[in-house]
Parts: C-alpha cells; structure tokens; sequence
C-alpha cells in the first residue's frame, strides 16, 4: 500500500499531471465566462431582432398519450437549449483557435529569435587539392627517409 502511495505521489506532482489539473481548472472558469457572454449579452440582441424569442425557451412540445391504463405524461424536445450550446461551442472553439495559433506564433518567433542569437558555425577548411596531396606524401616519405 506504501509502493502504492508513494507511486501514486509521484503522479500527482509531475509537472504534466499539475498542468492538466490547471488547464481543466482555467478551461472550465472559461467554459462559463464564454457561456455567460452568449447568455447574456449576444444572444438576447438576436433574440430581440427576430421578434423577441428567447432561445432558451425554444422547444417542442410532445402531448400527453393515453394508453388505456397508464398515461404518458408531454414531453419536451428543447432545441432551443441545443442551439444555445451550438453557439456556445462555436465561441469557444474559436477563442481557442485564437490562443493556440497566438501561442505558436509566440513560440515560432522565439524560435526565430534564438536562431538569430546563435553564432554562426565556423567555416570548413577546405579540402586540399590534388598536388597538396600529392606534396604532403612526398613530404612523409622523404621524412620517413
């Protein structure tokens, strides 16, 4: 049980496990900033445009059946609930977009800069020529002489 523990420490205080934990922590803060925004301000504008519809109160209604014995009692579908979500996601996956392509652009230019700061390779010496070659055997051969 302390292998168990001591593993399960480990885990929970790696950098990618805290990183997630704040992600999911910040994404579900955002989640509701972003729902309120749709909510509250860009939803009731549309709304008034098309005459006043909330879209949160859109919904068909299923009568009541009977069944002889028993009675099914109406139901709902709300679909305006399910635009509102459309729109919502819509909102979010786009404000995402924007950050995760901001976030590149950040990195790709600090990439750039770092490319910049380094120091250009040193040259290659050149390759001697057939006669260097050909004078530096001479020249060991008279040495070995």
């Amino acid at each position: 049980m302390g292998k168990m523990l001591n593993e399960f420490k480990a885990f929970a205080v790696k950098g990618n496990a805290v990183d997630m934990a704040v992600g999911v922590i910040i994404g579900g803060a955002f989640g509701k900033i972003v729902s309120s925004i749709v909510n509250d301000i860009i939803m009731p504008p549309i709304g008034w445009l098309i005459g006043g519809v909330n879209f949160s109160d859109l919904k068909f209604e299923l009568p009541a059946v009977d069944l002889g014995m028993e009675t099914m009692k109406p139901a709902t579908i709300n679909y305006g609930a399910f635009i509102q979500t459309i729109i919502d996601f819509t909102i979010i996956a786009f404000c995402v977009f924007l950050l995760v392509k901001g976030i590149n652009k950040l990195a790709n230019l600090k990439k750039k800069e770092e490319e910049e700061t380094k120091p250009a390779p040193a040259p290659e010496e050149p390759k001697p020529t057939k006669e260097e070659l050909l004078l530096t055997e001479i020249r060991d051969l008279l040495k070995k002489n």
